[in-house]
């Protein structure tokens, strides 16, 4: 298996599973955004965007996916939900809200707050879509209620799909405006061995292949 990815990206979260699992792995290291900065690499994803995962003759893009494929394919049940378990519909909506609902905002947030030039930044926008990932994430507060992880009574790849929304938060400057529920679950979530394991392999590959350790967190 092969992930192709950038620090602080969105590909984030199959290096966290990946890590969960235990499964071996290469993993490859591009510049942001490799559309601009690493043109080959279209030969293998024409889309341009991080992430590109391969597992034998699967190729996959899309972070969520990776890790519910990864946590059916290769987990034997210990990072997924079962189809015949109470909770599979619960563990499928979160592992999905996580990037659907509450990174896509964050990214309108980072790209017009920070990484567009100055004369196209849009202070406006910024504050609506801050706004927007803030309400949907307290409404995420009143589903995972006291719980620790959001299903099953145990830590599952739908964590991993929220806990990186949160992670982003923090670098896109939201950390201090979230609700005490989500500071404890991510609090919770970061002590988990496997986070550590992966920011550590990050850090690693990184340094081994000359690139930033300087997060670049939208992944696309």
């Amino acid at each position: 298996m092969k992930l192709h990815h950038c620090v602080g990206a969105r590909s984030f979260r199959p290096l966290w599973a990946l890590e969960a699992l235990g499964l071996p792995y290469e993993l490859a290291m591009l510049p942001f955004p490799p559309r601009v900065h690493a043109k080959p690499y279209f030969a293998l994803n024409p889309l341009g965007t991080i992430p590109l995962f391969e597992d034998g003759e699967t190729r996959m893009t899309e972070s969520a996916a990776i890790c519910e494929y990864l946590a059916a394919r290769h987990g034997a049940g210990s990072l997924g939900v079962r189809p015949d378990e109470p909770e599979y519909g619960r563990y499928l909506n979160a592992l999905h809200f996580g990037e659907a609902t509450l990174t896509f905002p964050q990214t309108l947030v980072l790209r017009y707050g920070r990484f567009e030039p100055p004369e196209r930044r849009n202070p406006g926008l910024v504050e609506d879509y801050s706004r927007w990932f803030l309400s949907r994430l307290k409404g995420f507060g009143a589903v995972l209620g006291d719980r620790p992880f959001v299903c099953a009574g145990r830590f599952t790849a739908a964590d991993i799909s929220v806990g990186y929304a949160l992670m982003l938060a923090e670098f896109a400057g939201l950390g201090e405006q979230l609700p005490d529920f989500a500071t404890a679950y991510w609090t919770g979530l970061k002590a988990e061995p496997s986070y550590g394991r992966a920011l550590a392999a990050e850090r690693r590959a990184a340094e081994a292949q000359g690139i930033s350790t300087v997060p670049s967190p939208l992944g696309g």
